[in-house]
């Protein structure tokens, strides 16, 4: 931004008046930058006058933008600094000298602050700020900052319109070589950006050169959109109601589903996304399965659901799309469709827990926005809050705050992926590049943000709800039939919500647990899926033993009471049942036996399979151990039958009997 503040020929009185003010800024068009800068102004009640480029479509330097500042005090204080400096014109100050660096010698010398003249904000009274470009003779593509400096650097045109530099940046602070003087300072309800070089505090902040990311990071903040003590004041502001709105009224959103890697739990992906509170009939879907490993499941899913939603198209892995590619082409669906008013990006390992997720973001009513997904237990997570000089990953001062959720609000960032909503007008106005997922050589999803951003598009990122998780995919493997069922360690909370019945927790109160004799306890514990894959998981192994007293799999060789099963380290599955038995066994024994600790260690674990022409039954023993748990994995009266006595009074699949 070139931004001069003309004050009338009038002195102001010292206390300042903004009615004295008035603040003329250039910008060629509207972005997400300039309503920042008007937002910023409107809060301390500035006077503006925007005056349009005379060619929007030049690059010149020669007209200055607003898309890059933001004010951080009112009028009031910016005259009473304006009138401390002693000058009828004062400009900026910067580190660097640009755009000629062999003006430097004929620069004055100082003995602390800033020394060179920066354009992009200056403040004067009118006839001087006249008399300053009344010699302006050149065109929109030369410089105005060489231009002011000539001025500058010439002792008698500067005595005569009475030009001085803000050193300190008492009122100007431009970015640009001066990230590591600048701070947020929060104080009793307030924040500013405090120089820590000059102990100032800034009215006008400059984003300038390569420093419109750092000014995003400030403009969270500045002025007083967010503070300790109010939290977030502005994430009310412009949101779009979808309260009260029939279905058939509703945005029509286009689904963008990518599933470029092995992932866990992908039955519960699209589990999640059919309980969107969001009617199908108003949602397309456009599905990349880059995995064989996944084809049947996508296919199943769309045989069962498929016919629900406005339209489907399916790329799978024989098409050997890539990853950016395929997303582009999700995009360019959407753009090319004037009735799509949304594209929502999800990839398979979005584990999306809240229903009313897609409803929360189009209320937010940003071009892009992406809600927050963390891993479990770690920081990881789907946004950055910065950028290192090379474009990568760089953690801001609030970064674990957003995360952790200390601080909540909508944040402008530099970074997302993973999951994001985009408005269709959007991709088919500033983002109407067809290629945004390829930049360089960077990833589609660094490419996409490397695009948004050269774009003059803010992408945001929203903690205002927990909206889910991201999956851990390091060490999913996919040896195994089930292999869900062993990710237990990378994934607890999606193990349990698969695998552990919805029942539990209540049964870990107290409630729902039956004893039909003394000290034999029945609960729920099993989901019917953790029951189906388990024993599905053993019959694909296929290893049964014989059923014989003879034994070479435990120690010793001969077992007492032989069962014809298959041992939980045949299938290399005991460091999950250990991990199993701590985390829900283990409460419950010790709630039901007070007094009791486990730590669950044992020596032999297993799946035992009945058969009436093979072994029908178990005749009664001693087990050696301090507690046994059976736990149910088939349907009684539909796959097998029990006699009257203690079997009969709770057999029911997915149920435990602790004794």
């Amino acid at each position: 931004m070139k931004t001069d503040k003309r004050l009338s020929d009038k002195e102001v009185p010292p206390q300042g008046s903004a009615d004295n003010l008035l603040v003329l800024t250039v910008a060629t068009k509207e972005t997400e930058g300039f309503r920042r800068f008007k937002r910023s102004a409107q809060f301390f009640n500035y006077k503006i006058q925007w005056v349009p480029s005379l060619d929007p479509a030049s690059p010149s330097p020669r007209f200055g933008h607003s898309y890059d500042v933001v004010f951080a005090s009112g009028p009031r204080e910016l005259l009473k600094k304006f009138q401390q400096a002693k000058s009828r014109v004062v400009f900026s100050a910067e580190e660097l000298i640009y755009p000629d660096r062999r003006l430097e010698a004929k620069y004055p010398t100082v003995s602390d602050g800033k020394r060179f003249l920066g354009s992009g904000g200056f403040i004067g009274y009118a006839p001087n700020l006249n008399k300053l470009v009344a010699e302006w003779e050149g065109q929109d593509s030369d410089s105005d900052q060489l231009f002011y400096t000539k001025i500058f650097l010439d002792p008698e045109k500067r005595e005569q319109i009475n030009i001085s530099l803000g050193h300190s940046c008492s009122i100007f602070q431009n970015l640009d070589g001066a990230l590591d003087e600048v701070v947020l300072k929060f104080e009793m309800g307030h924040v500013r950006a405090r120089n820590l070089a000059y102990d100032t505090l800034p009215v006008v902040i400059h984003g300038n050169g390569p420093t419109k990311l750092q000014l995003n990071y400030l403009g969270n903040y500045i002025p007083r959109f967010w503070t300790f003590e109010t939290g977030c004041t502005v994430c009310d502001e412009g949101l779009r109601s979808l309260k009260g709105i029939g279905d058939e009224a509703l945005p029509t959103v286009l689904v963008g589903v990518f599933i470029e890697q092995p992932t866990p739990f992908l039955s519960l992906f699209f589990l999640r996304l059919l309980r969107l509170r969001y009617p199908q009939k108003r949602m397309r879907l456009f599905i990349h399965n880059h995995e064989q490993h996944h084809k049947l499941e996508v296919e199943k899913f769309l045989a069962e659901h498929g016919t629900e939603y406005q339209s489907v198209k399916l790329v799978g892995p024989e098409v050997r799309m890539a990853n950016a590619d395929a997303r582009n082409m999700g995009a360019d669906l959407c753009r090319q469709d004037q009735t799509c008013t949304y594209y929502f990006s999800v990839d398979a390992d979005v584990a999306l827990t809240e229903p009313d997720s897609l409803r929360l973001l189009i209320e937010q009513n940003k071009n892009v926005i992406a809600p927050l997904m963390t891993r479990h237990g770690r920081l990881w997570s789907n946004f950055w809050g910065a950028l290192s000089a090379d474009g990568y990953y760089a953690r801001s001062e609030d970064y674990v705050d957003i995360v952790q959720g200390r601080r909540v609000g909508v944040w402008n960032v530099p970074y997302i992926s993973n999951i994001y909503l985009i408005k269709g007008s959007a991709l088919r106005a500033e983002l109407q590049h067809v290629d945004l997922f390829h930049y360089s050589k960077l990833d589609a999803d660094m490419s996409f943000c490397a695009n948004v951003r050269q774009q003059e598009v803010f992408m945001f990122l929203t903690n205002r709800h927990t909206f889910g998780h991201l999956l851990s995919l390091d060490n999913y493997q996919t040896t195994h039939l089930h292999n869900d069922l062993w990710e237990v360690f990378s994934n607890p909370e999606d193990w349990k919500e698969k695998y552990i019945h919805e029942n539990y927790t209540k049964a870990l109160e107290g409630k729902l647990v039956e004893m039909p004799c003394p000290d034999v306890y029945w609960f729920p514990i099993f989901t019917e899926a953790a029951c189906d894959e388990l024993v599905e998981e053993m019959e694909h192994y296929g290893q049964w033993s014989l059923g014989d007293n003879k034994d070479n799999r435990i120690q010793g060789g001969y077992e007492n009471v032989p069962t014809i099963d298959i041992h939980m380290n045949q299938i290399t599955f005991e460091r999950e049942w250990h991990k199993f038995l701590v985390e829900y066994i283990a409460p419950m024994t010790e709630k039901l036996y007070p007094g009791y600790y486990t730590r669950a260690q044992f020596d032999l674990a297993f799946v035992v399979r009945y058969k009436p022409d093979e072994q029908p039954s178990l005749m009664p023993h001693h087990d050696a151990s301090t507690f046994t748990v059976n736990i149910a994995l088939n349907r009684v009266g539909q796959d097998y039958e029990v006699s009257q006595g203690l079997g009969a009074q709770r057999q029911v699949e997915g149920g435990a009997r602790l004794f």
